[in-house]
């Protein structure tokens, strides 16, 4: 792994940017910019090719910088395209000095045990091994979604992101485990109270000198990860927006010390593809701002 890159997610001040909307969610980020389905309708070509213009945009703006942001999350198509003649990866930590990390999980099963596990990964050695010989990407995130306070589900959402991680760990790259609750919970305190214990027990469990990261709801009780921040082998805990506003998300992330933002909706809220390119940057670097405002708290 770049040393470099590990030690800047690990002690520089800033926050992630996620922009690793796939399939699924792509329609709502290009509605929420002002793209339309009209403008695409069965044409996924065209479709990707509209969301990957408006995630260059953000990353050639001049408010998208390592002033404030310490890496991005990438699609794997975003990985796979090019930014002004540039593997996007290498646009970012060349031109940007920020840290590229890649979506990999392929979405999520059904319900049971009040818990949404991953889809199988196929061929995730392979993307693994591209992502790391090829696109220079320093890690991998991997999301799945916990409804409500279940032991068995918590239990099996924990051992399936562990077990995803130790396998980006032997190729060489940081996990970022996201084990997201649902902000919809009915119980969401002791569903993180039982995420939180999964979760202590496994990092227990690892190696000395094993390396992670965690993308984690914003919990109900402030501080509630403050261990985890401090653990040595946990090199940053994130939190995702996961459906507040900017605005509740920001007021969230202030109160729990260490925990920095990883936001996606609530980055690009308020950007539109009509905007002039001086109305853009200054709505992207109010949002900058703010989130990192936060994130240093």
């Amino acid at each position: 792994m770049n040393t470099d890159q590990l030690n800047r997610m690990h002690s520089a001040p800033g926050f992630i940017a996620a922009l690793d909307q796939s399939g699924g969610s792509t329609p709502r980020a290009l509605k929420a910019y002002g793209i339309d389905e009209d403008a695409y309708g069965d044409d996924k070509d065209k479709m990707f090719d509209l969301v990957h213009e408006m995630r260059a945009r953000i990353i050639t703006s001049p408010s998208f910088t390592a002033a404030h942001i310490l890496a991005s999350i990438l699609f794997e198509q975003t990985m796979d395209r090019e930014i002004e003649g540039l593997p996007t990866a290498d646009f970012l930590w060349e031109r940007k000095g920020i840290v590229p990390i890649l979506k990999i999980d392929k979405g999520l099963e059904d319900e049971t045990d009040h818990v949404r596990v991953m889809k199988p990964i196929p061929g995730l050695d392979e993307t693994l091994a591209r992502a790391r010989d090829q696109k220079h990407i320093f890690g991998t995130k991997a999301r799945s979604v916990i409804l409500d306070a279940d032991e068995a589900g918590v239990a099996r959402i924990v051992d399936q992101q562990f077990e995803i991680g130790n396998q980006v760990r032997a190729a060489g790259l940081v996990p970022i485990l996201e084990p997201e609750v649902d902000i919809h919970a009915p119980d969401k305190e002791k569903a993180e109270d039982q995420l939180h214990a999964g979760i202590r027990e496994l990092i227990d469990g690892l190696p000395e000198d094993a390396r992670i990261m965690l993308k984690l709801t914003p919990p109900t009780k402030d501080d509630l990860y403050a261990d985890f921040i401090a653990d040595p082998k946990v090199v940053r805990v994130a939190a995702l927006s996961g459906g507040y506003s900017r605005h509740d998300a920001n007021e969230i992330l202030s109160r729990n010390h260490g925990l920095i933002a990883s936001f996606s909706r609530a980055l690009s809220e308020g950007l539109s593809v009509d905007q002039s390119a001086e109305d853009f940057d200054a709505t992207l670097a109010s949002s900058i701002v703010s989130i990192y405002q936060a994130s240093i708290s």
